[in-house]
Protein backbone atom coordinates (compact mmCIF):
# COMPACT_ATOMS: atom_id res chain seq x y z
CA UNK A 1 0.00 0.00 0.00
CA UNK A 2 2.81 2.58 0.75
CA UNK A 3 4.31 1.73 -2.42
CA UNK A 4 1.02 2.26 -4.37
CA UNK A 5 1.25 5.76 -2.58
CA UNK A 6 4.31 6.35 -3.49
CA UNK A 7 3.72 6.09 -6.88
CA UNK A 8 0.73 8.04 -7.10
CA UNK A 9 2.50 10.76 -5.09
CA UNK A 10 5.26 10.70 -7.79
CA UNK A 11 2.92 10.86 -10.93
CA UNK A 12 1.36 13.87 -9.27
CA UNK A 13 4.29 15.75 -9.37
CA UNK A 14 4.67 15.02 -12.64
CA UNK A 15 1.38 16.07 -13.97
CA UNK A 16 2.01 19.27 -11.94
CA UNK A 17 5.34 19.93 -13.60
CA UNK A 18 3.68 19.21 -16.77
CA UNK A 19 0.76 21.52 -15.92
CA UNK A 20 3.64 24.28 -15.10
CA UNK A 21 5.25 24.31 -18.30
CA UNK A 22 2.08 24.78 -20.76
CA UNK A 23 0.94 27.23 -18.88
CA UNK A 24 4.32 29.25 -19.13
CA UNK A 25 4.59 28.15 -22.89
CA UNK A 26 0.74 29.65 -23.05
CA UNK A 27 1.96 33.06 -21.30
CA UNK A 28 5.18 32.95 -23.72
CA UNK A 29 2.63 32.83 -26.73
CA UNK A 30 0.53 35.31 -25.31
CA UNK A 31 2.81 37.93 -24.72
CA UNK A 32 4.10 37.44 -28.52
CA UNK A 33 0.96 37.81 -29.64
CA UNK A 34 0.43 40.90 -27.73
CA UNK A 35 3.84 42.32 -28.86
CA UNK A 36 2.72 41.82 -32.61
CA UNK A 37 -0.76 43.32 -31.78
CA UNK A 38 0.67 46.32 -30.26
CA UNK A 39 3.46 46.86 -33.61
CA UNK A 40 0.43 47.29 -36.04
CA UNK A 41 -2.18 49.48 -34.40
CA UNK A 42 0.79 51.36 -32.92
CA UNK A 43 1.70 52.58 -36.39
CA UNK A 44 -1.84 53.58 -37.70
CA UNK A 45 -2.59 55.38 -34.31
CA UNK A 46 0.41 57.32 -34.71
CA UNK A 47 -0.10 58.14 -38.56
CA UNK A 48 -3.80 58.92 -37.75
CA UNK A 49 -2.71 61.18 -34.99
CA UNK A 50 -0.17 63.19 -37.16
CA UNK A 51 -2.20 63.64 -40.19
CA UNK A 52 -5.75 63.95 -39.40
CA UNK A 53 -6.67 64.74 -35.98
CA UNK A 54 -3.92 67.13 -35.51
CA UNK A 55 -4.78 68.72 -38.43
CA UNK A 56 -8.79 69.39 -37.20
CA UNK A 57 -7.96 69.39 -33.28
CA UNK A 58 -5.49 72.97 -34.53
CA UNK A 59 -8.23 73.98 -37.03
CA UNK A 60 -10.68 73.97 -34.23
CA UNK A 61 -8.72 75.44 -31.29
CA UNK A 62 -7.54 78.31 -33.94
CA UNK A 63 -11.03 79.00 -35.66
CA UNK A 64 -13.85 77.88 -33.12
CA UNK A 65 -12.58 78.59 -29.88
CA UNK A 66 -10.73 81.50 -30.85
CA UNK A 67 -14.01 82.96 -32.29
CA UNK A 68 -16.11 82.33 -29.39
CA UNK A 69 -13.42 83.60 -26.96
CA UNK A 70 -13.64 86.41 -28.51
CA UNK A 71 -16.73 87.42 -28.87
CA UNK A 72 -17.39 86.45 -25.14
CA UNK A 73 -14.73 89.19 -24.32
CA UNK A 74 -16.52 91.92 -26.88
CA UNK A 75 -19.94 91.04 -25.72
CA UNK A 76 -19.20 91.49 -21.98
CA UNK A 77 -17.69 94.81 -21.85
CA UNK A 78 -20.95 96.15 -24.17
CA UNK A 79 -23.05 95.33 -21.65
CA UNK A 80 -22.35 97.80 -19.11
CA UNK A 81 -24.93 100.55 -19.20
CA UNK A 82 -23.76 103.94 -19.95
CA UNK A 83 -24.37 107.05 -18.07
CA UNK A 84 -26.89 109.23 -19.63
CA UNK A 85 -25.85 112.82 -19.37
CA UNK A 86 -28.28 113.83 -16.83
CA UNK A 87 -26.94 111.00 -14.80
CA UNK A 88 -23.53 112.39 -15.29
CA UNK A 89 -24.49 115.80 -13.96
CA UNK A 90 -26.58 114.17 -11.20
CA UNK A 91 -23.43 112.15 -9.92
CA UNK A 92 -21.29 115.13 -10.51
CA UNK A 93 -23.38 117.20 -8.39
CA UNK A 94 -23.72 114.54 -5.81
CA UNK A 95 -20.00 114.77 -5.45
CA UNK A 96 -19.80 118.15 -5.08
CA UNK A 97 -22.29 118.04 -2.32
CA UNK A 98 -21.14 119.72 1.11
CA UNK A 99 -21.64 119.16 4.63
CA UNK A 100 -24.04 122.05 4.00
CA UNK A 101 -25.59 120.79 1.35
CA UNK A 102 -26.00 117.54 2.68
CA UNK A 103 -28.18 119.01 6.34
CA UNK A 104 -30.01 121.34 4.25
CA UNK A 105 -31.79 118.31 2.87
CA UNK A 106 -31.91 116.45 6.16
CA UNK A 107 -33.22 119.61 8.14
CA UNK A 108 -36.40 121.52 7.80
CA UNK A 109 -36.34 125.46 7.64
CA UNK A 110 -37.75 125.64 11.52
CA UNK A 111 -34.68 123.25 12.74
CA UNK A 112 -32.21 125.50 10.55
CA UNK A 113 -33.90 128.78 11.87
CA UNK A 114 -34.22 127.26 15.36
CA UNK A 115 -30.62 126.15 15.58
CA UNK A 116 -28.94 126.40 19.03
CA UNK A 117 -26.00 125.04 20.45
CA UNK A 118 -26.32 123.72 24.08
CA UNK A 119 -24.76 126.09 26.94
CA UNK A 120 -24.16 128.89 24.05
CA UNK A 121 -25.76 132.39 23.65
CA UNK A 122 -26.57 132.39 20.20
CA UNK A 123 -26.94 136.23 19.88
CA UNK A 124 -23.58 136.86 21.42
CA UNK A 125 -21.94 134.20 18.70
CA UNK A 126 -23.64 135.78 15.83
CA UNK A 127 -22.28 139.19 17.06
CA UNK A 128 -18.99 137.49 17.30
CA UNK A 129 -19.15 135.83 13.35
CA UNK A 130 -20.12 139.47 11.96
CA UNK A 131 -17.27 141.15 14.12
CA UNK A 132 -14.87 138.89 12.46
CA UNK A 133 -16.41 138.70 9.44
CA UNK A 134 -16.45 143.13 9.52
CA UNK A 135 -12.95 142.81 9.31
CA UNK A 136 -12.79 141.04 6.23
CA UNK A 137 -15.03 143.22 4.89
CA UNK A 138 -15.96 141.83 1.20
CA UNK A 139 -13.41 139.56 0.49
CA UNK A 140 -14.96 137.27 3.40
CA UNK A 141 -13.64 134.50 5.19
CA UNK A 142 -13.22 130.33 4.94
CA UNK A 143 -15.76 128.92 7.47
CA UNK A 144 -13.61 126.17 8.56
CA UNK A 145 -11.08 129.04 9.40
CA UNK A 146 -13.83 130.78 11.27
CA UNK A 147 -15.19 127.98 12.93
CA UNK A 148 -11.48 126.71 14.07
CA UNK A 149 -11.35 130.37 15.72
CA UNK A 150 -14.67 130.32 17.51
CA UNK A 151 -13.64 126.76 18.67
CA UNK A 152 -16.93 124.78 16.50
CA UNK A 153 -17.54 121.88 15.56
CA UNK A 154 -18.17 121.48 11.28
CA UNK A 155 -21.38 120.43 12.02
CA UNK A 156 -22.53 123.33 14.60
CA UNK A 157 -20.36 125.92 12.57
CA UNK A 158 -22.40 124.41 9.17
CA UNK A 159 -25.86 125.07 10.84
CA UNK A 160 -24.33 127.84 12.31
CA UNK A 161 -23.75 129.48 8.58
CA UNK A 162 -27.73 127.96 7.54
CA UNK A 163 -28.97 130.05 10.09
CA UNK A 164 -27.13 133.17 9.34
CA UNK A 165 -28.04 132.83 5.41
CA UNK A 166 -31.82 132.67 6.48
CA UNK A 167 -31.47 135.43 8.41
CA UNK A 168 -29.74 137.61 5.49
CA UNK A 169 -26.92 138.14 7.66
CA UNK A 170 -23.85 136.58 5.69
CA UNK A 171 -23.94 135.14 1.59
CA UNK A 172 -22.73 131.61 1.43
CA UNK A 173 -19.68 131.74 -1.74
CA UNK A 174 -19.67 127.69 -2.87
CA UNK A 175 -15.68 127.73 -3.74
CA UNK A 176 -13.32 124.83 -4.60
CA UNK A 177 -10.22 124.82 -2.05
CA UNK A 178 -7.36 122.01 -2.24
CA UNK A 179 -9.66 119.57 -4.01
CA UNK A 180 -12.35 120.25 -1.76
CA UNK A 181 -15.45 121.99 -2.01
CA UNK A 182 -16.46 124.64 0.65
CA UNK A 183 -18.22 128.26 1.25
CA UNK A 184 -16.51 131.45 1.87
CA UNK A 185 -18.57 133.54 3.98
CA UNK A 186 -19.11 137.30 3.73
CA UNK A 187 -20.88 139.86 5.95
CA UNK A 188 -24.27 141.05 4.24
CA UNK A 189 -25.57 143.05 6.96
CA UNK A 190 -24.66 143.50 10.92
CA UNK A 191 -27.93 141.97 13.00
CA UNK A 192 -29.72 144.37 15.25
CA UNK A 193 -29.26 143.85 18.84
CA UNK A 194 -30.72 145.09 21.88
CA UNK A 195 -27.86 144.09 24.31
CA UNK A 196 -25.60 147.15 23.44
CA UNK A 197 -28.50 149.38 24.70
CA UNK A 198 -29.63 146.79 27.67
CA UNK A 199 -27.64 149.25 30.06
CA UNK A 200 -27.56 152.94 28.06
CA UNK A 201 -28.22 155.27 30.70
CA UNK A 202 -30.62 157.49 28.45
CA UNK A 203 -33.40 154.80 29.31
CA UNK A 204 -33.23 155.66 32.92
CA UNK A 205 -32.97 159.23 32.40
CA UNK A 206 -34.58 161.44 35.06
CA UNK A 207 -33.65 164.64 32.76
CA UNK A 208 -34.44 163.10 29.11
CA UNK A 209 -37.08 165.69 28.31
CA UNK A 210 -34.34 168.24 28.62
CA UNK A 211 -31.18 166.85 26.70
CA UNK A 212 -30.76 167.82 23.39
CA UNK A 213 -27.29 168.53 21.39
CA UNK A 214 -27.18 171.90 21.79
CA UNK A 215 -28.85 172.04 25.43
CA UNK A 216 -26.85 172.65 28.85
CA UNK A 217 -27.83 168.76 28.83
CA UNK A 218 -26.17 167.17 26.07
CA UNK A 219 -24.96 163.48 25.16
CA UNK A 220 -22.23 165.11 23.80
CA UNK A 221 -21.18 166.17 26.98
CA UNK A 222 -22.92 163.56 29.31
CA UNK A 223 -20.57 162.01 31.59
CA UNK A 224 -23.35 158.86 32.17
CA UNK A 225 -23.13 157.80 28.78
CA UNK A 226 -19.25 158.25 28.66
CA UNK A 227 -18.97 156.10 31.62
CA UNK A 228 -21.42 153.40 29.93
CA UNK A 229 -19.39 153.43 26.41
CA UNK A 230 -16.21 152.55 28.24
CA UNK A 231 -17.72 149.99 30.78
CA UNK A 232 -19.13 148.17 27.19
CA UNK A 233 -15.81 148.60 25.79
CA UNK A 234 -13.85 146.83 27.83
CA UNK A 235 -16.85 143.81 28.50
CA UNK A 236 -16.09 143.28 24.32
CA UNK A 237 -12.87 143.60 24.84
CA UNK A 238 -12.66 140.56 27.32
CA UNK A 239 -15.14 138.37 25.57
CA UNK A 240 -12.95 138.38 22.54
Amino acid sequence: MAKKKDTLIDEAKKIKTELEQLKKKKNDLDLSLAKKAEAKPAKKATKKAEAKPAKKATKKAEAKPAKKATKKAEAKPEKVKKLTKKELEEAKIEAEKTLEEELEEQLSDEEIENFQIEKVDMEKLTNKVCDILAERESSGMFQSELWKKLKLTSRDGSRLALKLERMGTITREKILEKGRWTYKLILKKTPISTQSIVNAPCLVCPVEQKCSLEGEISPRTCQLIEDWVIIEMKKSTKSK
